[in-house]
């Protein structure tokens, strides 16, 4: 047997024996945050505000049920049990959007998948690492209804990764999700020609933005990838040097003039270091992130008095102080303008 196969075995046969205990915390609630911002920020772009995003959104769904995606090399390992576990339990992070929402969230990380065999041909769900058990439009009219309840919350959605999208079926997939969302949310979505404020948003009765991470010229309610920036490492000191790196030295193109996201989310490796992590007994990647949140947040703070901080998203959104600190990071904005 290969190493890289005994590797594998080692990876599968592991389960937890204990669960962790759960933050029973109660979050405070800022479904209204963004009309209850200060007057002199009503009228800055919006990409000039802090606004709090969530990484994976859908993450809290996923069926243990369904076929694994990715890592790829587990991929083969689908039809095991204790595989789809392992991968669940360390791909879990998130609550339901509602909950996410009703916090405070107003980016949405929103990957995208078609299974491969379904007799619907555009059926589409949300995955990481698995499929989610509910489908798309049923999500995107629960995000529709709340933001009706909520007219001066601007929502942004950034869909991407569309995994299952091949050649054969990528441009009907395309044009049936993109015609669904134009359809749905209809008149509240923000063109793209604007330069979008609180103001402008409220006076129009639009308070939503699609980022679609694929080429489309065809309508104007649809927005292009949203930059997205991250450590790729679980080293809370590396997060922190890469962003402040990106914010300080790097200068994206049309950076600050556009929406851009600060991802403190962690990463798991790709490789066989990834064990060091998950065969943790008593462990999993909520626990591991919420144990290094509160330095990420501290060094947040630190960089915004420094840099322009526009999306600031992560994983556990609605734990500890996450929500509150990016929405307080708007008093800084507001002494400048």
């Amino acid at each position: 047997m290969s190493k890289r196969l005994t590797v594998e075995f080692i990876f599968i046969g592991f389960e937890t024996t204990m669960s962790a205990k759960k933050d029973k915390r109660k979050v405070a609630s800022h479904c209204d945050w963004m009309s209850q911002l200060p007057p002199k920020l009503h009228n800055i772009p919006l990409y000039d505000l802090a606004i709090p995003g969530s990484h994976d959104s859908m993450s809290y769904d996923l069926d243990i049920n369904s076929s694994i995606i990715e890592p790829d090399r587990l991929q083969r390992l689908s039809k095991i049990y204790c595989v789809r576990k392992i991968v669940r339990k360390w791909a879990i992070t998130q609550e339901t959007i509602t909950k996410q929402l009703d916090a405070g969230v107003r980016y949405f990380d929103l990957r995208i998948a078609r299974k491969a065999r379904d007799h619907d041909p555009t059926r589409l769900y949300f995955c990481h690492g698995l499929y989610t058990h509910t489908d798309v439009e049923t999500v995107l009219k629960v995000i529709r209804d709340w933001a009706e309840r909520h007219p001066k919350e601007i929502l942004i959605l950034a869909l991407s990764h569309f995994k299952g999208f091949d050649k054969a079926n990528s441009a009907q997939l395309h044009r049936h999700l993109i015609g669904f969302i134009v359809t749905l949310f209809g008149a509240k979505l923000i063109h793209i020609r604007d330069v979008p404020t609180l103001r402008s948003c409220w006076d129009k009765g639009r308070n939503v933005i699609i980022s679609y991470d694929y080429p489309t010229t065809q309508h104007g309610e649809i927005w292009s990838k949203i930059p997205y920036f991250y450590g790729d490492t679980m080293n809370t000191t590396k997060i922190e040097a890469k962003l402040q790196h990106i914010l300080e030295k790097a200068r994206p193109v049309r950076f600050g003039d556009n929406f851009f996201v600060c991802g403190l989310n962690l990463t798991l490796p790709e490789d066989a270091r990834t064990l060091q992590y998950i065969l943790r007994p008593c462990d999993n990647l909520a626990n591991v992130i919420r144990r290094g949140l509160p330095r990420l947040l501290q060094w947040t703070k630190r960089q915004a008095a420094k840099t322009p901080v526009n999306i600031v998203a992560s994983d556990l959104v609605t734990c500890d102080d996450f929500i509150q600190t990016v929405i307080e990071l708007n008093a800084l904005k507001s002494t400048r303008a």
